[in-house]
């Protein structure tokens, strides 16, 4: 996936093997820095009461897509990796977004600088 920041708002662009394994049928995400509360890069909670729907999950290897909890309706594209790259949102579709990147850290200093 790639991420960039255009217009006063985060982009991010997924692969089609990203846009096949979550579900998503959106390359193109276009989320308004305005709508950013914020963004952290610690692990992100999640546990099995999660629905997954639709969406792809392999213990250990991957977990993509649109979950339903507690905390509301997230999306997920997570790896193996740690560089996660959690965003809180508000007025959006999806209260959450967790990604895993390898510049998780740049992300979260850049969308924390453009937020405040």
């Amino acid at each position: 996936m790639q991420l960039t920041i255009t217009d006063n708002k985060l982009q991010i662009e997924f692969t089609w093997q990203e846009q096949f394994l979550a579900v998503c049928f959106q390359k193109l995400w276009q989320i308004p820095l305005a709508n950013i509360k914020q963004a952290t890069t610690t692990k992100p909670q999640s546990n099995w009461k999660e629905l997954r729907s639709p969406g792809s999950f392999i213990p250990g290897v991957i977990k993509a897509g649109t979950y339903y909890t507690d905390r509301g309706k997230e999306f997920w594209y997570v790896n193996q990796d740690d560089n996660y790259l959690t965003i809180e949102l508000e007025n959006e579709v999806y209260k959450r977004i967790i990604l895993t990147t390898d510049n998780n850290i740049y992300w979260q200093e850049q969308l924390m600088t453009q937020v405040n």
